[in-house]
Protein backbone atom coordinates (compact mmCIF):
# COMPACT_ATOMS: atom_id res chain seq x y z
CA UNK A 1 0.00 0.00 0.00
CA UNK A 2 1.24 3.46 -1.32
CA UNK A 3 1.49 6.58 1.06
CA UNK A 4 -1.10 7.86 -0.30
CA UNK A 5 -3.53 5.19 -0.42
CA UNK A 6 -2.49 4.73 3.32
CA UNK A 7 -3.36 8.01 4.33
CA UNK A 8 -6.62 7.79 2.62
CA UNK A 9 -7.41 4.95 4.44
CA UNK A 10 -6.86 6.66 7.78
CA UNK A 11 -8.66 10.09 6.56
CA UNK A 12 -11.54 7.38 6.06
CA UNK A 13 -11.64 5.92 9.21
CA UNK A 14 -11.14 8.92 11.34
CA UNK A 15 -13.91 10.17 9.13
CA UNK A 16 -16.57 7.07 10.36
CA UNK A 17 -15.29 7.74 13.70
CA UNK A 18 -16.68 10.89 13.87
CA UNK A 19 -20.14 10.16 12.50
CA UNK A 20 -22.89 10.78 15.05
CA UNK A 21 -25.96 8.61 13.46
CA UNK A 22 -26.53 6.51 10.33
CA UNK A 23 -26.60 9.45 7.92
CA UNK A 24 -23.39 10.77 8.56
CA UNK A 25 -22.40 7.18 7.98
CA UNK A 26 -23.83 7.74 4.14
CA UNK A 27 -22.24 11.08 3.78
CA UNK A 28 -19.02 9.99 4.51
CA UNK A 29 -19.21 6.60 2.46
CA UNK A 30 -20.56 7.59 -0.87
CA UNK A 31 -17.73 9.72 -1.88
CA UNK A 32 -15.57 7.03 -1.58
CA UNK A 33 -18.19 4.29 -3.19
CA UNK A 34 -19.37 6.38 -6.26
CA UNK A 35 -15.66 5.65 -7.95
CA UNK A 36 -16.95 2.19 -8.05
CA UNK A 37 -20.23 2.55 -9.68
CA UNK A 38 -21.94 1.88 -6.07
CA UNK A 39 -25.27 4.05 -5.46
CA UNK A 40 -26.98 2.39 -3.16
CA UNK A 41 -26.34 -0.11 0.09
CA UNK A 42 -27.81 -1.60 3.30
CA UNK A 43 -26.61 -2.99 6.07
CA UNK A 44 -28.00 -5.31 9.10
CA UNK A 45 -28.52 -7.79 11.21
CA UNK A 46 -30.39 -10.55 9.84
CA UNK A 47 -33.79 -11.59 11.69
CA UNK A 48 -34.78 -14.66 12.92
CA UNK A 49 -36.76 -16.56 10.45
CA UNK A 50 -40.32 -15.82 11.03
CA UNK A 51 -39.99 -12.49 12.42
CA UNK A 52 -42.59 -9.53 11.28
CA UNK A 53 -42.32 -6.75 9.90
CA UNK A 54 -41.33 -4.42 12.77
CA UNK A 55 -38.85 -7.18 14.25
CA UNK A 56 -37.32 -7.40 10.67
CA UNK A 57 -37.49 -3.50 10.47
CA UNK A 58 -35.27 -3.39 14.08
CA UNK A 59 -32.43 -4.81 12.24
CA UNK A 60 -32.00 -2.59 9.91
CA UNK A 61 -28.64 -0.55 10.69
CA UNK A 62 -28.60 1.62 7.58
CA UNK A 63 -30.61 1.62 4.36
CA UNK A 64 -29.56 3.81 1.45
CA UNK A 65 -31.81 1.20 -1.25
CA UNK A 66 -34.00 3.36 -3.53
CA UNK A 67 -37.13 4.12 -0.80
CA UNK A 68 -40.00 2.38 -3.36
CA UNK A 69 -37.95 -1.16 -3.25
CA UNK A 70 -37.07 -0.85 0.72
CA UNK A 71 -40.87 -0.44 1.17
CA UNK A 72 -42.12 -3.01 -1.30
CA UNK A 73 -39.32 -5.63 -0.37
CA UNK A 74 -40.28 -5.64 3.65
CA UNK A 75 -44.11 -4.98 2.83
CA UNK A 76 -44.21 -8.16 0.56
CA UNK A 77 -41.79 -10.14 3.03
CA UNK A 78 -39.20 -10.70 0.88
CA UNK A 79 -36.45 -11.30 3.14
CA UNK A 80 -38.12 -14.93 3.72
CA UNK A 81 -37.20 -15.91 -0.01
CA UNK A 82 -34.52 -13.72 -0.88
CA UNK A 83 -31.73 -15.27 -2.33
CA UNK A 84 -28.46 -13.16 -1.08
CA UNK A 85 -30.24 -13.39 2.30
CA UNK A 86 -29.75 -17.30 1.91
CA UNK A 87 -26.62 -17.35 0.30
CA UNK A 88 -25.29 -15.30 3.57
CA UNK A 89 -27.00 -17.43 6.01
CA UNK A 90 -24.66 -20.55 4.72
CA UNK A 91 -21.72 -18.86 3.50
CA UNK A 92 -18.80 -16.86 5.25
CA UNK A 93 -17.02 -15.38 1.90
CA UNK A 94 -18.19 -12.03 0.28
CA UNK A 95 -20.35 -12.99 -2.70
CA UNK A 96 -21.61 -11.42 -5.91
CA UNK A 97 -25.09 -11.17 -6.85
CA UNK A 98 -24.61 -12.88 -10.47
CA UNK A 99 -23.27 -15.92 -8.05
CA UNK A 100 -26.97 -16.69 -6.95
CA UNK A 101 -28.14 -17.68 -10.15
CA UNK A 102 -28.21 -20.95 -9.10
CA UNK A 103 -30.76 -20.48 -6.05
CA UNK A 104 -32.82 -18.24 -8.07
CA UNK A 105 -33.14 -21.04 -10.72
CA UNK A 106 -34.64 -23.05 -8.58
CA UNK A 107 -36.80 -20.33 -6.63
CA UNK A 108 -39.13 -18.32 -8.99
CA UNK A 109 -39.63 -16.10 -6.00
CA UNK A 110 -36.18 -15.61 -5.45
CA UNK A 111 -35.31 -14.90 -9.21
CA UNK A 112 -38.56 -12.58 -9.38
CA UNK A 113 -37.06 -10.18 -6.03
CA UNK A 114 -33.85 -10.30 -8.31
CA UNK A 115 -35.27 -9.16 -11.13
CA UNK A 116 -37.73 -6.38 -9.26
CA UNK A 117 -34.37 -5.03 -7.84
CA UNK A 118 -33.01 -4.60 -11.22
CA UNK A 119 -35.83 -2.48 -11.64
CA UNK A 120 -34.93 0.06 -9.01
CA UNK A 121 -30.74 0.39 -10.59
CA UNK A 122 -30.01 -2.22 -8.42
CA UNK A 123 -28.61 -4.63 -11.32
CA UNK A 124 -25.32 -5.78 -9.78
CA UNK A 125 -24.18 -6.01 -6.20
CA UNK A 126 -21.92 -7.42 -3.37
CA UNK A 127 -22.76 -8.60 -0.05
CA UNK A 128 -20.07 -8.44 2.42
CA UNK A 129 -20.95 -11.21 5.19
CA UNK A 130 -20.05 -10.26 9.07
CA UNK A 131 -20.86 -10.82 12.63
CA UNK A 132 -21.17 -9.76 15.68
CA UNK A 133 -19.15 -10.38 18.74
CA UNK A 134 -22.73 -12.11 19.63
CA UNK A 135 -22.59 -14.60 16.73
CA UNK A 136 -25.46 -12.61 15.15
CA UNK A 137 -24.75 -12.85 11.14
CA UNK A 138 -24.81 -10.10 9.32
CA UNK A 139 -24.27 -8.49 5.82
CA UNK A 140 -23.64 -4.85 4.16
CA UNK A 141 -24.79 -4.83 0.48
CA UNK A 142 -23.77 -2.64 -2.13
CA UNK A 143 -25.18 -2.04 -5.01
CA UNK A 144 -25.55 -0.30 -8.82
CA UNK A 145 -26.44 -0.79 -12.38
CA UNK A 146 -22.77 -1.39 -13.38
CA UNK A 147 -20.39 -2.13 -10.60
CA UNK A 148 -16.57 -1.57 -11.25
CA UNK A 149 -14.75 -3.07 -8.52
CA UNK A 150 -11.31 -5.14 -9.02
CA UNK A 151 -9.92 -7.42 -6.61
CA UNK A 152 -8.04 -4.62 -4.87
CA UNK A 153 -11.26 -2.66 -4.40
CA UNK A 154 -12.85 -5.69 -2.79
CA UNK A 155 -10.32 -5.81 0.10
CA UNK A 156 -11.07 -2.19 0.40
CA UNK A 157 -14.80 -2.67 0.33
CA UNK A 158 -14.34 -5.58 2.86
CA UNK A 159 -12.50 -2.82 5.62
CA UNK A 160 -15.08 -0.31 4.82
CA UNK A 161 -17.78 -2.42 5.29
CA UNK A 162 -16.10 -3.88 8.43
CA UNK A 163 -15.54 -0.50 9.86
CA UNK A 164 -18.93 1.71 8.95
CA UNK A 165 -20.69 -1.65 10.26
CA UNK A 166 -18.47 -1.65 13.74
CA UNK A 167 -19.46 2.00 14.00
CA UNK A 168 -23.12 1.37 13.23
CA UNK A 169 -23.37 -0.92 15.70
CA UNK A 170 -22.24 1.71 18.34
CA UNK A 171 -24.70 4.00 17.28
CA UNK A 172 -26.98 1.99 17.53
CA UNK A 173 -26.35 0.43 21.05
CA UNK A 174 -25.87 4.78 22.20
CA UNK A 175 -29.16 5.85 20.08
CA UNK A 176 -30.78 8.82 19.79
CA UNK A 177 -29.71 11.02 22.76
CA UNK A 178 -31.73 14.27 22.74
CA UNK A 179 -34.05 12.80 20.02
CA UNK A 180 -37.60 14.15 20.79
CA UNK A 181 -40.38 14.23 17.84
CA UNK A 182 -43.53 16.45 17.80
CA UNK A 183 -46.57 15.02 18.26
CA UNK A 184 -47.57 15.10 14.85
CA UNK A 185 -44.02 13.61 13.63
CA UNK A 186 -44.36 11.03 15.85
CA UNK A 187 -47.93 10.29 14.80
CA UNK A 188 -47.17 10.40 11.12
CA UNK A 189 -44.25 7.52 11.73
CA UNK A 190 -46.49 5.39 13.47
CA UNK A 191 -48.69 5.53 10.63
CA UNK A 192 -45.62 4.86 8.40
CA UNK A 193 -44.77 2.06 10.16
CA UNK A 194 -48.23 0.51 9.70
CA UNK A 195 -47.24 0.65 5.68
CA UNK A 196 -49.65 3.88 5.05
CA UNK A 197 -48.45 6.20 2.47
CA UNK A 198 -48.51 9.89 2.63
CA UNK A 199 -51.50 10.10 1.25
CA UNK A 200 -53.19 7.93 3.83
CA UNK A 201 -51.90 9.33 6.65
CA UNK A 202 -52.52 12.94 5.36
CA UNK A 203 -56.11 11.45 4.89
CA UNK A 204 -56.09 9.45 8.69
CA UNK A 205 -54.41 13.07 10.35
CA UNK A 206 -56.70 15.71 8.59
CA UNK A 207 -53.67 17.14 6.33
CA UNK A 208 -52.15 17.35 3.41
CA UNK A 209 -50.14 14.98 1.35
CA UNK A 210 -47.58 17.56 1.36
CA UNK A 211 -47.82 17.92 5.37
CA UNK A 212 -47.69 13.97 6.00
CA UNK A 213 -44.41 13.93 3.78
CA UNK A 214 -42.95 17.24 5.67
CA UNK A 215 -43.72 15.37 9.17
CA UNK A 216 -42.10 12.18 7.95
CA UNK A 217 -39.36 14.64 6.85
CA UNK A 218 -38.68 16.45 9.89
CA UNK A 219 -38.83 12.99 11.52
CA UNK A 220 -36.25 11.54 9.53
CA UNK A 221 -33.79 14.50 9.86
CA UNK A 222 -34.24 14.82 13.91
CA UNK A 223 -33.25 10.50 13.49
CA UNK A 224 -30.66 10.84 11.16
CA UNK A 225 -31.55 8.65 8.74
CA UNK A 226 -32.05 9.08 5.10
CA UNK A 227 -35.24 6.87 4.11
CA UNK A 228 -38.73 5.84 5.48
CA UNK A 229 -37.50 2.69 6.55
CA UNK A 230 -34.71 3.08 8.72
CA UNK A 231 -36.74 6.09 10.49
CA UNK A 232 -39.51 3.68 11.53
CA UNK A 233 -36.67 0.73 12.07
CA UNK A 234 -34.54 3.92 14.63
CA UNK A 235 -38.50 5.04 15.91
CA UNK A 236 -38.80 0.99 17.31
CA UNK A 237 -35.52 0.87 18.99
CA UNK A 238 -35.86 4.45 20.73
CA UNK A 239 -39.59 3.56 21.63
CA UNK A 240 -40.53 6.42 19.84
CA UNK A 241 -43.59 4.40 18.48
CA UNK A 242 -44.73 0.91 19.34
Amino acid sequence: MSRKQLDTTLDFLKSIDGAGNPLDVCRRLLPLLDRLGIQNFMAGTIPHPGANKRQQLSNVLIDFWPREWTERYFAKNYIARDPAIRHLMTQTGDFRWDELQPLCRADTTAQRIMDEAADFRLRQGITIPLLTIEGDVAGFSFAGENLDISPEDLGMLRLVATYAFGRLLLIRETPGTGVSLAPREKEALQWASEGKSEWEIGMIMGISEHGADKHLRNARAKLGVSSRVHAVAQGIRLGLIV
